[in-house]
């Protein structure tokens, strides 16, 4: 009997162990190494107790047997003397219950924002961004001379990104008025609260050549642009660029990322 207990922790010991190696290489994407040598241990743990459990804690007893009178009494004995062998042995269903446990803790965990945002920009820690069509609404500096309304599906990913960057905003504008009402937007909706943004890293030009400038100056491992012809021209110099757009690039750099929206970019994961 303590064989055979030794025999079932072995096989035990060698399906779990299939079972860890698959789900946390799928849950190492987006956990860092400390959490996933944490769950595993509990998860053995659980698992392993668990089995120990419905294990027999010692030899049974085999009980005496009743010699029978008569030849009806030693029939009916056959079956109920099969049940109990057969409730001496695994149950074939105990593997499939372990594989259901297992299953049932190693559920997908959802990563969380910043852990995405974390993810794609790498080892980036530097970013730039121009403001049109990427965190406002507004598409030309035109547009900034009546109103300047900021994206609201846009701003949980801002305010992740200035956790994890040093994030510098940027854009061309007509007039004094214009630079204004985008500093206005932008504190109205709460851009500035997190403390990861202050106004000064939001810059401002009136040539169509100064974002392209600041970025050039600044440096940044991240450029995040909604104009075509800038993150062409910016290709050769910024490490990797995100083009924020509905059409995409026909012919683009292997450096440059492509999405519909900033909120798309960091939810694609």
């Amino acid at each position: 009997m303590a064989d055979n207990s030794k025999e079932d922790i072995l096989q035990l010991i060698k399906r779990v162990g299939t079972f860890l190696t698959l789900k946390i290489s799928n849950l190492s994407r987006h956990l860092d190494s400390r959490s996933v040598v944490a769950i595993a241990g509990i998860a053995f743990t659980v698992v392993f107790s668990w089995r120990l459990l419905r294990t027999p804690s010692g030899p049974q007893r085999r009980q005496p047997k009743r010699q029978t009178t008569t030849a009806s009494t030693s029939g009916a004995s056959g079956p109920a003397s099969v049940n109990a062998a057969s409730s001496g042995n695994n149950n074939p269903s105990e593997d499939s219950r372990t594989q259901n446990v297992i299953d049932e803790f190693f559920q997908p965990v959802k990563p969380t924002l910043g852990q995405i945002v974390r993810q794609r920009l790498g080892e980036g820690r530097k970013v730039t961004c121009r403001l049109l069509g990427v965190i406002l609404e507004e598409s030309s500096p035109e547009g900034l001379q009546k109103q300047a309304t900021v994206k609201s599906s846009v701003l949980e990913v801002l305010l992740e990104i200035t956790k994890y960057c040093d994030l510098y905003l940027m854009e061309r504008v007509l007039d004094d008025e214009s630079e204004k009402r985008v500093i206005m937007a932008l504190e109205d909706a709460g851009v500035f609260t997190s403390g990861g943004l202050v106004k000064d890293k939001v810059l401002f030009c009136s040539t169509e050549n100064g974002p392209m400038s600041f970025v050039r100056q600044l440096e940044p491992d991240w450029h995040i642009d909604s104009n075509p012809e800038i993150i062409t021209q910016l290709a050769r110099f910024i490490r990797y660029q995100l083009y924020i757009s509905s059409v995409k690039l026909e012919q683009h750099a292997s450096n440059v990322s492509t999405a519909t929206s900033l909120e798309q970019f960091f939810g694609g994961v």
